[in-house]
């Protein structure tokens, strides 16, 4: 092993002592500066030169990238991969992908701050630096602080140096070493820093995990589905009895059998009357009973309930009036649709229905 001298370092009492050693200490040119303190210090930069750090811009980047890619990604799957209209809503609803978009941004931004300062700009960890094996080491890591000479890629002038940190304030002056392997003996992979990050992160993982398993809910923090709170509809003030909302007044029949027997629609079944029922359906019906009113819903396994199938003999033979009871009040598992849709608005579906019925069970007569 041979010893080499890379830096000739001196502690300073505070801050300010630090900040006016560093232009008198940098106008001699002995070589590039660097400074070691406990906590960060406004304006140290500036005072030693150096340039302004690009990890600003790298974060930014990447956090552009990742909204983009969030972005392309529920493109893909909302209206290319697997497209399913809910709601009437476009496919490429891009309102909606907007928390996602948010998430990944700040999770490729933040990866990009902790990474690229650690390993492209710091290079760290790095367990052989010459300053941790320094006596002034103690003091950096609690309140005192250093301003060090290193050669900049020349020999270093040690007793220039030492007479310059002295002159500047400096105290406990110490000559920094370097320690260089053989060359038969150096390696280029740094296999100790490496196994470090990787114990760090196993420990890491495993003291949060049995955490977690042994201390779900530590006060004050908790599940937010337990907690005070008023669930909607319950919290509310209740109205008045009797009270009708604007624009949905109460059907003028008992039930279901008294609506299949006195309710008409009053609709005229006109191409608009077809496509503003159309709409609604998408919205509204055809999740559950399919585009043609098949019942083959287009919900995972996880729906148990079985929707009506709309082509059926069986529902083919109500009459205007129960469907339209059934969509304003729902059936079984289907809820009921007053207070989403209008009166017109229910009618024109019903409308739609029949058409949709008649389309998969067409007469002799349709034939052309």
């Amino acid at each position: 092993m041979t010893e080499k001298p890379v830096a000739v370092l001196a502690l300073y009492p505070s801050a300010q002592a630090l900040l006016d050693a560093v232009p008198r200490v940098r106008e001699r040119g002995l070589g590039r500066l660097e400074a070691y303190t406990p906590f960060p210090v406004h304006g140290l930069d500036e005072a030693l030169g150096l340039k302004r750090s690009p990890l600003g811009a790298m974060v930014f980047g990447m956090g552009i990238l990742g909204a983009f890619l969030a972005l392309v990604f529920q493109w893909w799957t909302s209206a290319v991969d697997y497209p399913v209209r809910i709601g009437g809503k476009a496919l490429f609803s891009w309102q909606a992908f907007v928390p996602i978009m948010f998430e990944v941004m700040v999770l490729l931004a933040a990866f990009t701050a902790g990474l690229g300062m650690l390993f492209l700009l710091n290079r760290l960890p790095w367990f052989g630096h010459p300053i941790l094996h320094t006596r002034a080491i103690a003091a950096i890591t609690r309140d005192r602080f250093a301003l060090a000479i290193e050669a900049d890629g020349g020999e270093l002038d040690v007793e220039a140096a030492r007479e310059a940190l002295a002159a500047a304030g400096g105290e406990a002056v110490e000559v920094v070493h370097a320690y260089t392997a053989p060359e038969g003996k150096r390696t280029v992979f740094p296999w100790r820093e490496v196994a470090g990050v990787l114990v760090a992160c196993i420990v890491a993982g495993v003291v949060t995990f049995y955490g977690i398993r042994l201390f779900p809910v530590l006060p004050p923090m908790g599940h937010m589905e337990v907690q005070n709170k008023a669930v909607a509809f319950r919290g509310m003030r209740s109205p008045v009895a009797g009270t009708v909302a604007r624009g949905h007044l109460p059907l003028p029949v008992a039930d279901v059998g008294e609506a299949d027997a006195v309710l008409v629609n009053p609709l005229p079944r006109t191409p608009e009357t077809l496509a503003r029922g159309r709409l609604r359906y998408e919205q509204s019906c055809e999740l559950c009973h399919g585009p043609l009113g098949q019942g083959k819903t287009a919900l995972s396994e996880a729906y148990q309930a079985q929707p009506a199938n709309l082509q059926s003999a069986t529902i083919r033979d109500y009459g205007d009036g129960r469907l339209f009871y059934v969509v304003s009040y729902g059936f079984s598992n289907m809820p009921g649709y007053a207070v989403d849709l209008s009166v017109d608005d229910r009618w024109a579906a019903v409308h739609y229905v029949r058409a949709l019925q008649r389309s998969q069970n067409a007469r002799e007569e349709d034939l052309p």
